[in-house]
């Protein structure tokens, strides 16, 4: 029976095959490390992500123009943000990779491409659009989704000078990806089968405790202070937060809220 997964799958192929990812300008890169940044954060490191939408809420903020992404990202990098996310899937997250251009022109943090990401011609963009890491997601993998095999996807993202930060959801996946190669390993709180967000999900995953070596971001359900400092709790490296803030009227102070939890 299908879920969501495939439905991901099945619409990042068609957004790949339509010549979405194909792109004509380039924005100079500053070859900035995500796992380094979060390893040095010594406040709470927060990826702060801009997104113009969920499945799960629908539109959670309209852009009026590059003009106010801009300020948008701006307000995360003066909140103290570690990084930023841009969501660059059209279809679902009303993403845009014009977006993470012009993003890459205003900050000096790293950014993670935050996509569907299953073919080169994806990593080629966001190599050329000043990128710093992708997100792969394993299920999707694991489901033959990739034009690849994960190991050969993982090396070459990093072969073309970005860093990988690979997304699971279960104590299954999350053995698997700690044999990986992966810069960063993303537990995602948020079941993309069925769209349920359970934020125990990264204490689940971590309970074992043999993860000390290994730089992990828990992602998504993260709305109050109180659920970035449980989540801290569990040993988790950083933390991805996009809706809460996103849905803001003060993005820089939300931010910052967190950051100094």
């Amino acid at each position: 029976m299908s879920d969501f997964y495939d439905t991901l799958g099945f619409d990042a192929q068609a957004t790949v095959d339509s010549g979405y990812y194909n792109c004509y300008n380039t924005v100079p890169s500053l070859h900035l490390s995500l796992r380094k940044a979060i390893c040095e954060c010594n406040r709470n490191p927060v990826i702060a992500e801009i997104k113009g939408a969920s499945p799960s809420l629908g539109t959670i903020r309209e852009y009026s123009s590059a003009i106010e992404v801009i300020e948008i990202a701006k307000a995360m990098e003066r909140g103290g943000a570690v990084a930023l996310s841009v969501l660059t899937e059209p279809r679902h997250f009303k993403g845009s990779i014009d977006v993470l251009a012009d993003v890459r022109m205003a900050v000096k943090l790293p950014l993670l491409m935050k996509d569907i990401v299953l073919s080169q011609i994806q990593v080629a963009a966001a190599t050329q659009l000043g990128a710093d890491a992708v997100l792969l997601i394993k299920a999707l993998y694991d489901r033959g989704y990739g034009e690849c095999d994960l190991d050969s996807m993982i090396e070459y993202v990093q072969a073309n000078g970005l860093e990988v930060l690979l997304e699971v959801h279960t104590e299954k996946e999350f053995k698997a990806a700690k044999c990986t190669n992966a810069d960063i390993i993303g537990i995602n709180n948020r079941n993309l089968a069925n769209l349920k967000v359970d934020i125990n999900t990264s204490k689940k995953i971590l309970r074992t405790k043999n993860f000390e070596d290994l730089v992990i971001v828990s992602e998504s359900g993260i709305n109050t202070v109180e659920e970035l400092r449980f989540l801290s709790q569990t040993g988790v490296s950083a933390f991805l937060i996009g809706s809460s803030i996103m849905l803001t009227d003060n993005v820089e102070e939300k931010v910052r809220e967190f950051v100094n939890a």
